[in-house]
């Protein structure tokens, strides 16, 4: 009999943990006679009594498995350690806090089982409860991303997926520090059958997404999956060369012409800024790259285990 592994990322969702594990159990119970189910919970350093929930789940079901983090290294890196770690034939990802409906597991398992599809993957069609600020940026991401970067990422995608065997194994092999998950998805390919559902609230708990945290989330996906922002920063500079070029020529014109003074020092002024922070834009465009290269030869590790239940013989 086949099994699926599901991989939880947890960063301080005591409260949120026990309503999971009630609901996934008994999605695994109607599914008892086509597939065994294990349960990794990967915590991510939490602050909370989340590792001291886990390891009571586990000595109640033996389904339960942990990892548990010596900090926080960030859902990314524990995304993929539960990957990595997950001894399924079929792996899912799915949140904690109950975002992710796990009514759609028979679905998407019995999608898989029929061969067409290596993937079964989740985006929400509507962002109920969140306010429209964050929604306008939201899809505003979606759009530049699919705009400038040659991997698909598709609006409203969630991290919640189940995937085949040779699906995971190959973005296991993208063992990169800096990791951006969703064009991860998209670069590895596979064929990747969607399911639609209205968002959800949390059950319990709070989101620990703000919108800078956000924000920082974007432009990691930005200069992880294109270069264009560096092409963005090259055309500025030539073209402000090209302006620069044909005022000179103008003032130059003007003075021999009309005998003109060079006058105008508040605009002066104000040009000399707007062309400094230009400078500084575009500056700061290539430190982005520098520091992911940077982090990238360091080969430090993604995470690093403090405590964990899984057997390494798999």
């Amino acid at each position: 009999m086949k099994k699926i592994a599901i991989v939880v990322p947890c960063y301080n969702e005591q409260e949120a943990i026990p309503y999971f594990y009630e609901e996934v159990n008994k999605i695994s119970n109607t599914m008892r006679d086509k597939t065994e189910f294990e349960f990794l919970f990967v915590n991510d350093g939490s602050k909370d009594d989340t590792l001291k929930v886990l390891r009571e789940l586990s000595k109640k079901d033996e389904r339960v498995k942990y990892i548990s983090f010596s900090r926080n290294f960030g859902k990314e890196s524990a995304m993929y350690a539960g990957l990595k770690e997950a001894a399924g034939d079929y792996v899912a990802i799915m949140d904690a806090d109950l975002q992710d409906p796990p009514a759609l597991l028979p679905e998407m398992f019995d999608t898989l089982e029929k061969g067409e599809y290596d993937c079964v993957a989740t985006r929400r069609v509507t962002r109920k409860g969140e306010s429209k600020i964050r929604s306008f940026f939201a899809r505003l991401f979606y759009k530049i991303m699919n705009l400038i970067s040659n991997t698909e990422v598709v609006d409203g995608a969630r991290d919640f997926r189940l995937m085949s065997r040779q699906m995971v194994n190959a973005i296991l092999e993208i063992g990169e520090y800096n990791r951006f998950s969703k064009g991860i998805f998209g670069f590895v390919g596979f064929n990747t059958k969607w399911l639609e559902y209205e968002n959800i609230e949390r059950v319990a708990g709070k989101t620990k997404w703000s919108f800078w945290k956000l924000l920082l989330y974007a432009l990691d996906g930005f200069t992880a999956f294109s270069t264009k922002p560096l092409n963005i920063s090259t055309f500025v500079g030539i073209l402000f060369c090209l302006i620069s070029l044909i005022m000179i020529i103008f003032i130059i014109c003007k003075t021999l012409i009309f005998g003109d003074p060079v006058g105008g020092w508040p605009s002066l002024a104000c040009i000399v800024l707007f062309v400094g922070g230009v400078q500084l834009f575009c500056t700061g465009i290539m430190g982005e790259y520098l520091s992911k290269t940077y982090l990238e030869v360091k080969n430090r590790p993604i995470y690093i285990v403090k405590e964990t239940n899984v057997n390494k013989e798999k």
